[in-house]
């Protein structure tokens, strides 16, 4: 049985929490990866940034519906989601930005369970950890090359 062990990117390019948005969009410029490990400085994964939080962070800014009740204005969308867009546009570092509900695995995953968790949550990308260390990425083209094998 094929592993995440063994098709997974061990050498990982990841940031620190003060990489700047302006150093981000440099390694996804240059690298062309689509999301960034976020760690710190004894390897601990904490966070998620993608391709996509930068994207967002040029996008206007959506004022929610609100409703009227007497002297409240309540936003249908609730306080915590305007409150999140306005935090990822404004985001000035990683450490601000990164998503830290991230979906991990371990190296000893198999390459088809790791393949659905993909599947099923719509990710490119899965950071590979030991305990919370993280020790390298696999993505859905390594699982399309594992398929050569």
């Amino acid at each position: 049985m094929l592993t995440v062990a063994d098709i997974m990117t061990r050498d990982v390019v990841s940031i620190e929490g003060a990489t700047t948005v302006r150093e981000m969009a440099h390694i996804f410029d240059t690298k062309h990866f689509g999301s960034l490990p976020v760690v710190d400085e004894n390897g601990k994964l904490w966070g998620v940034v993608t391709a996509s939080d930068l994207v967002e962070q040029d996008r206007p800014l959506h004022m929610p519906t609100v409703i009227s009740l007497f002297d409240w204005v309540i936003p249908l969308g609730g306080e915590g989601t305007l409150q999140r867009d306005l935090d990822k546009i404004t985001a000035q570092t990683a450490l601000e930005l990164a998503s830290t509900d991230v979906v991990t695995v371990s190296s000893d995953l198999s390459v088809s369970d790791a393949a659905e968790i993909m599947s099923n949550q719509k990710l490119h990308a899965l950071p590979v950890v030991d305990g919370d260390i993280l020790v390298g990425m696999v993505s859905r083209i390594d699982i399309i090359r594992s398929m050569n094998r």
